[in-house]
């Protein structure tokens, strides 16, 4: 690893949970075991990826919730869950009780936009205020209000026997500094920056502006430098990079034919902007340990992060992750400078 590369400080992993429909249990008790397994490891932290009306997490507070209960030391995050989909006020609520059941341990991360299929789905989320739901930055500004303990009424004292407060219970005073937004473009790093949030930043980011000949790796640097300009921590602000990350070390023949199949498939959707939105996606990296870290040693972005959630791909199989992520805490963390949690 060149030596203007930050060590790793907090090495995690991201997985979507995919079940069977007709066996649904069997794939939230794998995604259970997963994370027991990352917590035996050492990583630092376990992230839940968010799907409605897929067969993915589509209740990653549920989940985090039940990981808490069967891990101690592991951070447990989100990224990310749509805030199209949420109540601000309630989400809030179930985050501080998830975080206080963990003992302080939650990472959620969030985003805003519009549902995906929309105008498809409206009618069922939003009947009666779909054409007035406003997605923009301002849903995330009322969760962050709620999570750090800003009045949600004007309301509070006792009536009765039951006694009321005037903002959000429990209140866990950590966890508004464990926030995190999930953000592809300079507009969404600038917003987290200057509201004092985290920064995740994925294998997705957008191509903005006239300039075409810069890489995914030169994009997501602009975001990372722009969050942190605009961040009161500057420089010390937290961003973690979630790229999809493959090593081979332990793996069965196979196993690496599945892993360079799956990676080559999904080449070509990186070569240039994809669609109306120019979204620009970083390829996969699949290769031994070393080969990896000398890689990501060359990432012009990963030089300026010391925090990752490698991508765990969607449509493995368990013992396939249990393979994963055994060759990422004893092969690939300790050569990019990482030590696993005691």
């Amino acid at each position: 690893m060149p030596p203007t590369s930050r060590p790793l400080r907090k090495l995690g992993f991201l997985t979507i949970g995919l079940f069977d429909e007709a066996d649904p249990r069997r794939g939230h008790e794998s995604t259970l075991e997963i994370i027991e397994l990352g917590e035996r490891l050492g990583f630092d932290s376990a992230w839940l990826r968010h799907r409605h009306l897929q067969y993915g997490i589509s209740s990653p507070v549920a989940v985090m919730a039940a990981a808490s209960q069967r891990t101690s030391r592991i951070e447990l995050g989100t990224a990310v869950i749509p805030l199209g989909w949420e109540n601000p006020l309630r989400l809030a609520e179930d985050l501080a009780t998830v975080d206080i059941l963990s003992g302080g341990r939650i990472n959620p991360g969030v985003s805003v936009g519009p549902p995906m299929h929309y105008d498809q789905l409206k009618e069922a989320l939003y009947p009666d205020t779909a054409d007035v739901e406003d997605f923009s930055y301002e849903r995330v500004r009322r969760l962050l209000d709620f999570v750090r303990g800003k009045p949600a009424t004007d309301f509070s004292g006792v009536e009765g026997f039951e006694v009321f407060s005037d903002r959000v219970q429990p209140h866990s005073p950590g966890l508004g500094r464990r926030l995190w937004y999930g953000g592809g473009s300079t507009g969404s790093a600038k917003w987290a920056g200057e509201h004092g949030m985290n920064f995740l930043t994925s294998s997705v980011v957008k191509a903005e502006g006239p300039d075409e000949s810069r890489d995914f790796a030169e994009i997501q640097l602009s975001h990372v430098r722009t969050f942190r300009a605009h961040h009161p921590d500057g420089e010390a602000a937290r961003v973690s990079q979630g790229l999809v990350v493959i090593p081979t070390d332990s793996a069965s023949p196979e196993q690496r034919a599945k892993y360079e199949e799956f990676a080559r498939k999904r080449t070509p959707r990186t070569t240039s902007p994809q669609g109306p939105a120019r979204l620009m996606f970083a390829p996969d990296i699949v290769g031994t340990s070393a080969e990896i870290a000398e890689l990501l040693g060359a990432h012009a972005a990963f030089r300026e992060i010391d925090e990752v959630a490698f991508a765990l791909p969607f449509t493995f199989e368990h013992e396939d992750y249990v393979q994963i992520l055994t060759d990422m805490a004893t092969k690939l963390g300790p050569a990019l400078g990482w030590q696993p949690a005691a």
